[in-house]
């Protein structure tokens, strides 16, 4: 039987130990990037907590947020919608269920390189308001539309 030399085992080792507090490293970057969460505001229960908790003071419609989404939902567990903003320097975009248990139901910071266009799907218990929610500049601008949620796909 062929042994090792012993520099190859501890070279193997050291290998090994790196690789170990790498992967452990990495394993910690998702709660490090949710310090920024603002809980308070994904644990509000209605549409002006929320907006205080975002920091957010008179929003205004605005006819450069689109919200796209279907009239009704056949299932309520999966709401697909997208929010385009044409509003220069848009910087965040959000999604607000009026009548969800938690109001603020998705955030994406966008950055300065990126296309102002979020798709996600949203959970949603009942037929209620949507808010796409953009900030730009520092201003807030809305674009809302009411889908309807119905029970076994048979429409309401």
């Amino acid at each position: 039987m062929t042994t090792l030399p012993t520099t190859s085992r501890r070279g193997f080792l050291r290998g090994a130990s790196a690789l170990g507090l790498a992967v452990s490293a990495l394993a910690a970057l998702p709660r490090l990037a949710l310090a920024a969460w603002n809980k308070a505001a994904f644990d509000a229960k209605a549409l002006p907590d929320a907006y205080k908790a975002m920091g957010v003071e008179n929003p205004t419609a605005s006819a450069d947020v689109q919200l796209i989404a279907s009239d009704i939902a056949e299932n309520g567990a999966v709401v697909p919608v997208q929010a385009i903003s044409k509003i220069p320097n848009t910087t965040q975009i959000s999604f607000l269920v009026e009548k969800n248990p938690n109001t603020l139901a998705a955030l994406f910071d966008i950055g300065p390189d990126m296309l102002p266009d979020v798709t996600t799907r949203l959970k949603m218990g009942q037929t209620s308001n949507v808010i796409a929610l953009v900030k730009a500049d520092g201003k807030y601008f809305t674009a809302t539309k009411e889908i309807k949620v119905t029970l076994g796909g048979c429409g309401g």
